[in-house]
């Protein structure tokens, strides 16, 4: 091979180990190890990892001054074949900082998950509906690029799921009633237009899509015209279906989604699994007979794989079993996950997991576009999910698989200097190979990212471990600085190895088969729940709006994850903006009250470490209110400080209403701090305090705020 003489351009990510200002040079550490001498340029710009919606924030004069040993960062620029002893030099045109602090990453922060889910959902309902109504009349299954429906009248049952799925998460997120009314209208939409019961049966199952007519009318597609389906029942249509109205079912109980759910797990009890001794489930049917053994299923006849035998978990059956405990799910999650345990792992062979089977659990290696490949997404959404149910059944199986895969991936799956997650890979290596071959290319897809971020933000969650906050930390950051259209909106399906997004074929748009409101919502979910509950310990809230009698026993289950025990509790419950208290903290569930009407619940749920955490209800008169919850001792003045100073910084306050009813006690250090936050105010700046009961108002009445109180409200300010 001729030596490379040529210029290419390329990304480089990874750690500063020193700098030199006087030559504009810096040495860069690649997660590889790889250590890349880094030149400035004059025409070198730079800016702060930039979240959907936010402005871009510009690094430029900042450059020399932040690359300080240690720091993490995204250097995209041009290698040049001039390098010392016939290397390469890399001149930086383009860097990414991932905060401006040395060990900030923005993605860490508690509201950074909860702004890029509002960006989504706003994205995908304009995108559907505009500003009117929300029609799903009007939904369509392709997006362009820039949210742009396309003229095609096709609307596929999953990914309206999907879409339902992603609004009802922005909704537990936010509180948004926008989000709730779509996610409530998209299952309704599904019930009446996609759904068919098999009333002598007791099944039921889901149109592949619907096609609207020129002229207004529907056409029922019912088996699927998917290449890969054609023609057949595939399993995780059915399985997607259930997404997005499980996901409404936790926040409004409604009975009818509880049935049609139920009912599709007939379908699947009935016709997909394999009655004989091997087990398992089918991965598609014959529409005519559902039948897994008919010869019209060609490839697709007894065969099983990941998504028929796994994806129940992350799709729908985790979510349904925290939205009811019943014994039966959590059943069906144990024995799903035990045969992923017992028939996936492949080590003597390959670095990946065996995902395709015949129905005797023996390979399948010929499958179509698979044949002896693997999806590096699928290895870690394997391990994200067994380290859920970890938290369910402690089985040691569970954890050693997780961990596997997520020791071996690093090498086998993720991208050594740029970060990332590459896409399909060869599973064995040929002679003469060293390394595993890419089926296609090297490009990283957008749900991928999501299952490496969440494996192993959950693994650091729980086990503590340095590495895999690291491998947390590069994968967040590879998506958040390349993946995010921070100008039309929404994420890129692909992005070249370097993190260019790819543009062509249907890969350029944000709706489709492959794509929809499902992975990136989920992700934002999910990392919001992890990051701040498990790794850097600060409290979420989440939203619910039951339907009056709708829940078992009146009883609302508000567990925002199957988590490990004992790590967190529910601190607090409003209802209709009101303090409740008739919950249980640790088992996480509230007793609604009974004969009312609609109501909406907001909860806090926090980590078990946390005694006092506070919580922004909204604003009145452009002061932000705020409830302060649990035991404010001297121990807990800075996160009194902290969370006080955080809701400053993001408004234009002219005061701070302090809400005292969930507070247990305050200490004389806690009103000095608020003495201190006022008087570093502006001179009109008011604190207003009411609520306060028992011991806490005692307190205030004999502290230095006495002078100023009023009945039931303290006011300091003019």
């Amino acid at each position: 091979m001729p030596n490379l003489n040529f210029t290419f351009s390329d990304l480089l990510s990874g750690y500063v180990v020193e700098s030199n200002a006087d030559n504009q040079t810096f040495v860069l550490e690649t997660p590889g190890k790889e250590q890349y001498t880094v030149r400035l340029t004059s025409t070198t710009f730079a800016k702060i990892v930039q979240n959907l919606g936010e402005g871009y924030q510009d690094a430029t004069g900042q450059i020399v001054s932040m690359l300080e040993p240690g720091r993490f960062l995204f250097a995209y620029g041009i290698f040049y074949p001039d390098g010392p002893n016939n290397t390469y030099a890399f001149e930086a045109k383009e860097m990414v900082f991932l905060g401006e602090k040395l060990d900030e990453y923005r993605f860490e922060e508690p509201d950074w998950w909860l702004q890029q889910i509002t960006q989504l959902a706003d994205f995908y309902i304009q995108s559907e509906f505009g500003d009117g109504e929300i029609d799903y009349h009007n939904y369509r299954t392709d997006l362009s690029i820039t949210g742009q429906r396309q003229p095609d009248g096709r609307q596929e049952t999953d990914t309206i799921s999907r879409l339902v799925y992603g609004l009802a998460s922005a909704y537990m997120m936010t509180g948004n009633e926008r989000y709730l009314e779509a996610a409530q209208k998209g299952t309704q939409y599904l019930r009446d237009h996609m759904r068919f019961c098999d009333d002598e049966k007791n099944v039921c199952y889901w149109y592949h899509a619907v096609d609207i007519l020129e002229d207004g009318t529907e056409r029922k597609i019912f088996a699927s015209d998917f290449g890969d389906d054609y023609n057949a029942i595939p399993c995780y249509e059915q399985i997607y279906a259930l997404a997005g109205p499980t996901q409404t079912y936790r926040i409004n109980g409604d009975p009818a989604i509880r049935q049609d759910v139920d009912a599709t797990i007939r379908l699947f009890e009935e016709y997909f699994k394999d009655q004989s001794e091997y087990g398992g489930y089918f991965s598609h049917l014959d529409p005519i007979t559902l039948r897994p053994d008919a010869e019209s299923l060609g490839d697709n006849r007894l065969r099983k794989n990941w998504n028929s035998i796994g994806d129940h978990c992350p799709a729908y059956m985790i979510n349904l079993w925290l939205a009811t405990k019943d014994p039966r799910y959590s059943q069906f999650l144990e024995e799903e996950l035990d045969m992923v345990v017992e028939h996936f792992p492949d080590y003597d062979h390959s670095a990946y997991v065996q995902e395709r089977f015949f129905q005797d659990w023996s390979k399948d290696q010929t499958w179509k576009w698979q044949q002896n490949r693997a999806v590096m997404g699928h290895n870690y959404k394997i391990s994200w999910n067994l380290m859920r149910m970890y938290g369910l059944k402690d089985k040691q199986s569970y954890l050693d698989f997780a961990e596997k895969i997520a020791e071996v991936m690093v090498e086998a799956g993720l991208d050594p200097q740029r970060c990332g997650l590459y896409d399909v890979r060869e599973r064995e290596i040929q002679p003469g190979e060293n390394i595993q071959r890419f089926t296609w290319h090297d490009r990283k897809a957008w749900w991928q990212q999501e299952q490496v971020i969440l494996a192993y933000l959950i693994l650091n969650g729980i086990l503590g471990k340095e590495e895999y906050q690291k491998h947390a930390r590069e994968s967040a950051a590879f998506y958040n600085a390349w993946f995010l259209d921070t100008i039309s909106g929404g994420v890129y399906f692909n992005v070249l190895a370097n993190g260019r997004p790819y543009s062509l074929g249907t890969e350029r748009w944000k709706g489709s088969h492959s794509m929809a409101g499902y992975h990136s919502f989920e992700l934002s979910y999910l990392a919001m729940v992890y990051t701040n509950l498990l790794i850097r310990e600060e409290p979420i809230q989440l939203f619910f709006k039951p339907t009056p009698g709708g829940f078992a026993d009146n009883i609302l289950r508000v567990e925002p994850d199957i988590l490990p025990p004992d790590r967190t509790y529910l601190s607090a419950v409003w209802i209709n903006d009101e303090p409740y208290t008739d919950f249980d903290g640790q088992a996480m569930t509230v007793n609604l009250p009974s004969h009312v009407g609609d109501i909406t619940v907001r909860v806090q749920v926090a980590p078990a470490s946390r005694t006092f955490t506070t919580n922004l209800l909204g604003e009145e008169d452009g002061m932000p209110k705020i409830a302060l919850i649990g035991a404010l001792t001297n121990d807990n003045t800075s996160i009194l400080q902290q969370d006080l100073d955080r809701v400053l910084n993001k408004t234009n306050a002219k005061g701070l209403w302090l809400t005292m009813n969930q507070l247990t006690s305050l200490s004389e250090e806690a009103i000095r701090v608020l003495l201190m936050m006022k008087q570093m105010q502006d001179v009109h700046f008011m604190f207003k305090i009411s609520g306060a009961t028992g011991e806490v108002a005692r307190v205030l009445k004999e502290s230095s705020l006495a002078p100023n109180m009023e009945p039931g409200i303290i006011v300091l300010g003019p």
